[in-house]
């Protein structure tokens, strides 16, 4: 250690010049902790950001409120195919042969023999077919295919204006009772549904009776018709009595005060007889508890059937008092001729044709519009 501070004093004394520099030297060093810790304490101290103060909570967003739709007018419905578009077949099976057959010649003996057979083809009966011919033989001797033709047209609708309905009476009696008649596959059960929408649309109330328990198919046709309606279908045990389901029809309608009764019926033809008895023990039940009841007796015939119909219409009208007939699946044949048969053969009125599956296919008949129809010229 002497020797260390010899050394220094030696070095000091051949260095004196030095000996202020290094002083100030060593005595910044020494003195800068203090300085600087001074100023730090001397400077101000930054404040911490303040805290925004609490604020009430916020309500969750709502989403805005949809603008309320702009209120659009229903889409109107089609309007009704032609009844000409829709009697195209019998059209082409009766009128539309005319031309053709005639070829530019006049009406001689071979062309009446000729007419004679497009007639009967047409379905129209021999009784209304030899009737027709005979009017064309006496006013239309000696003439073409169009004096033919509109000879044709006005004996057509002399005898279908015959059986034309009279424009509906108001109705005095509540419920009115409509039994409904026709063999299965006629379309029986499927317009009993349309006259029941038909009816709902005027504005009144309808109970539906399934009175044809021979086929369980038949009840369940008629309780789907009846929920697209809104009417309630009184049904009972398939295979049971129909004329027990015909009278808890009119019976819960008089209870209820409805004002409309509509009854299915079965529409086997196997055996006459029982039929026969069915019908008429059904008009007698439905009477009990509705004096006068049924008030109408539709028979609805499927044109489809040709002659066939004929022959249904003298079995049903035996058995009950048919009031009416309706005539469907017109634009599906070309046998419609068979309703100037039906016509000429019965004169029952003709209260509707059915030309297609919807609801307004269902029309009331109008001799006018269906000869009209049946020869307008194609297209």
């Amino acid at each position: 250690m002497q020797e260390l501070i010899q050394a220094v004093v030696e070095f000091a004394g051949a260095h004196a010049w030095v000996v202020p520099s290094i002083a100030v030297a060593v005595l910044a060093v020494l003195v800068s902790p203090l300085v600087r810790d001074r100023s730090d304490a001397a400077a101000p101290t930054a404040l911490p950001a303040p805290e925004p103060p609490p604020s009430a909570p916020r309500a969750p967003a709502l989403a805005p409120r949809p603008a309320a739709p702009t209120p659009q007018e229903p889409a109107a419905a089609p309007p009704p195919a032609r009844l000409a578009e829709r009697l195209a077949r019998t059209r082409s099976a009766l009128v539309g042969r005319l031309a053709p057959l005639f070829g530019g010649r006049a009406l001689d003996a071979e062309l009446l023999a000729q007419l004679e057979k497009l007639l009967f083809d047409a379905d129209l009966g021999v009784k209304t077919a030899e009737s027709l011919l005979e009017t064309v033989r006496s006013h239309a001797a000696g003439g073409d295919a169009e004096a033919v033709r509109r000879v044709l047209r006005e004996a057509i609708l002399s005898k279908l204006r015959r059986v034309e309905p009279a424009p509906p009476a108001a109705r005095g009696t509540t419920p009115w009772v409509v039994l409904v008649l026709g063999v299965n596959g006629s379309g029986k059960t499927t317009t009993i549904g349309k006259l029941a929408a038909r009816e709902r649309a005027a504005g009144r109330r309808v109970v539906l009776g399934a009175a044809d328990t021979f086929r369980a198919a038949a009840i369940e046709q008629l309780e789907i018709w009846g929920a697209r309606a809104g009417c309630e279908v009184v049904t009972g045990q398939a295979g049971g009595d129909p004329a027990a389901v015909a009278f808890d029809t009119v019976k819960a309608a008089v209870a209820r005060g409805l004002d409309v009764a509509l009854i299915d019926t079965a529409g086997r033809l196997q055996t006459k007889a029982p039929l026969i008895e069915e019908l008429r023990k059904i008009v007698r039940v439905i009477g009990r508890d509705c004096p006068g009841a049924p008030h109408e007796t539709l028979l609805v015939l499927d044109a489809n059937t040709g002659q066939n119909a004929i022959s249904q219409a003298r079995v049903f009208t035996e058995a009950a008092g048919v009031t009416g007939l309706v005539l469907t699946k017109l634009d599906g044949t070309a046998k419609g001729g068979v309703l100037v048969g039906l016509a000429d053969e019965f004169g029952i009125p003709v209260r509707y044709i059915g030309v297609g599956e919807a609801v307004e296919d269902l029309r009331e008949f109008s001799a006018e519009a269906f000869v009209d129809a049946l020869f307008s010229e194609p297209g």
